[in-house]
């Protein structure tokens, strides 16, 4: 492909800032058209990123009826589903940010018609970029951990809870478990090779973000601010998950791996009311084993060079358009991601155990 590739923006919220600074850089894309369903958001967002010659539309079919390679949805997490399924219909490759979708149905929806269409779906996981994230993966799939039985995932913040179409079950789902747990169970469960989820036991509440002392806009506030939940993968693996926007509490914890031979312990970067989870960056790599009674901690050097992972993120995107490769993070992989959401959504909802039942796409 010698010419151009050329790209739509649909939704232009704070995310679609960074999709189109990204692109921006990048001198085999252009960046053609944005779109919002507010009047007036796209043609604002177009003159704040001086984007030379792109047209601006209150109707996201206005823009996908134009000659498009690729489309970033960058709407509220609730639109993704159906914008995703637009853009692909009219045969565009897709970047979707996470999550993927509210429901499981959605995502199996969105995989179907990826398929039928023959482009690309990928999913928004940048901290996949993070070298770091690499060498955790490398090190759970190289077997010295021995026999996995145990994961631990997830984290918290202890004052971070976001605002506008976060907060809605209808522009957002859900809350916390979708903004920010996803990213969590997307570093344990690309670890683990993505096995697929079997069952899971769940809660959620919503007692900050409820809260007029914690939060300044809790009579609009639909959504969880924390969950944990128990879930059962295949191959005899237990993942332990828990999620918080807002807590008493610094840290939930590291995250850790459990095998027969060594474990391993990660924490994640930053400090502060706002970090804690696993969103972006690795704060150490611990190895641990314990050998005739003399146990050893070996810490892994982490990979400093600087990494623009949002970039490498929207990068990988357009290297599969241009070079006719598969989607660099797979809709049909991180539907057992999406899987787990909808599962502790509906056990919480039930207060009791569910079944993941992922039928064939």
């Amino acid at each position: 492909m010698s010419q151009k590739i050329r790209i739509g923006i649909i939704g232009t919220g704070g995310i679609a800032g960074a999709h189109i600074q990204a692109y921006q850089k990048m001198p085999d894309v252009e960046v053609i058209a944005c779109s919002d369903i507010v009047p007036g958001k796209a043609e604002a967002f177009v003159n704040k990123f001086h984007i030379q010659g792109a047209r601006a539309f209150s109707e996201n079919q206005d823009l996908l009826a134009l000659d498009l390679d690729g489309v970033s949805v960058c709407t509220p997490n609730a639109a993704h589903h159906q914008v995703s399924v637009d853009a692909l219909t009219a045969g565009k490759h897709v970047l979707t940010e996470k999550p993927m979708s509210v429901t499981l149905d959605q995502a199996l929806d969105m995989v179907r018609v990826a398929k039928r269409a023959g482009k690309l779906l990928t999913v928004g996981f940048q901290p996949r970029y993070d070298p770091n994230m690499q060498t955790i993966r490398d090190i759970v799939q190289s077997g010295v951990l021995g026999k996995i039985y145990y994961v631990q995932t997830g984290g918290g913040r202890r004052r971070g809870i976001p605002g506008g179409t976060f907060i809605s079950k209808a522009s957002a789902g859900a809350g916390a478990l979708a903004d920010i747990g996803c990213y969590s169970l997307d570093m344990a469960l690309n670890a683990l090779g993505y096995p697929k989820p079997l069952t899971v036991t769940a809660f959620s509440s919503n007692y900050f973000g409820t809260n007029p002392q914690y939060y300044h806009d809790a009579e609009h506030f639909e959504v969880e601010d924390f969950g944990a939940a128990f879930i059962r993968l295949e191959g005899g693996v237990a993942l332990n998950f828990q999620l918080s926007w807002a807590m008493h509490m610094d840290s939930l914890g590291p995250a850790i791996f459990l095998g027969a031979d060594a474990g391993l312990r990660l924490t994640p970067a930053g400090t502060g009311p706002w970090s804690g989870v696993w969103d972006g960056g690795v704060g150490s790599i611990t190895l641990f084993h314990d050998l005739l009674g003399h146990p050893t901690e070996s810490p892994i050097a982490l990979q400093h060079h600087s990494v623009d992972i949002f970039y490498e993120k929207v990068r990988a995107f357009i290297v599969a358009i241009r070079d006719g490769l598969s989607a660099p993070i797979p809709g049909e992989q991180i539907i057992r991601n999406q899987a787990i959401i909808d599962g502790i959504i509906r056990s919480a909802d039930l207060g009791r155990e569910v079944e993941i039942q992922i039928p064939e796409w």
